[in-house]
């Protein structure tokens, strides 16, 4: 039973009891009665927004999820890539993580050879891209001088 109902079980309760209304009590019964009515219809009233908006976030999430996956260019939907962008094997991102913040973030293989500072994308700090040893050869151009 909601509020609602709980409010019109009581009125007919008290309606059947046969009470005097120009008594006090009478007067204060009826007084009850018009304050749970108003009272049921509010919280009704803010049930239905809640569950309205309810619905909204998950139109919002959906929306959003589908504006992420159009921003990554995800193409495979098989990829079992929990740490990085959803759609990518472990080849094509080098992780780094903020040491301002600790927050991991992932670059494209390609593109971190021509990087030399990164932004963290949680607090904004610069990072800066140091060369490992692997990556280098006799025509490395990172700027880390093993190709000169």
């Amino acid at each position: 039973m909601n509020v609602s109902e709980k409010a019109a079980y009581l009125k007919g309760l008290i309606e059947g009891m046969n009470y005097d209304k120009d008594s006090n009590e009478g007067k204060l019964f009826a007084g009850i009665l018009d304050l749970l009515e108003d009272l049921a219809m509010s919280v009704q009233d803010l049930e239905d927004e809640n569950a309205m908006l309810n619905d909204y976030i998950e139109e919002i999430d959906e929306d959003l999820g589908e504006v992420e996956n159009d921003f990554y260019e995800c193409e495979d939907d098989e990829c079992d890539c929990d740490d990085c962008c959803d759609c990518c094997d472990d080849d094509c991102c080098e992780e780094l993580e903020c040491p301002a913040c600790g927050e991991k973030i992932y670059i494209d293989s390609e593109e971190i050879d021509h990087m030399d500072k990164v932004v963290c994308p949680s607090c904004n700090a610069e990072l800066d891209i140091v060369c490992n040893d692997d990556c280098c050869d006799d025509d490395c151009d990172c700027g880390c001088g093993d190709g000169e």
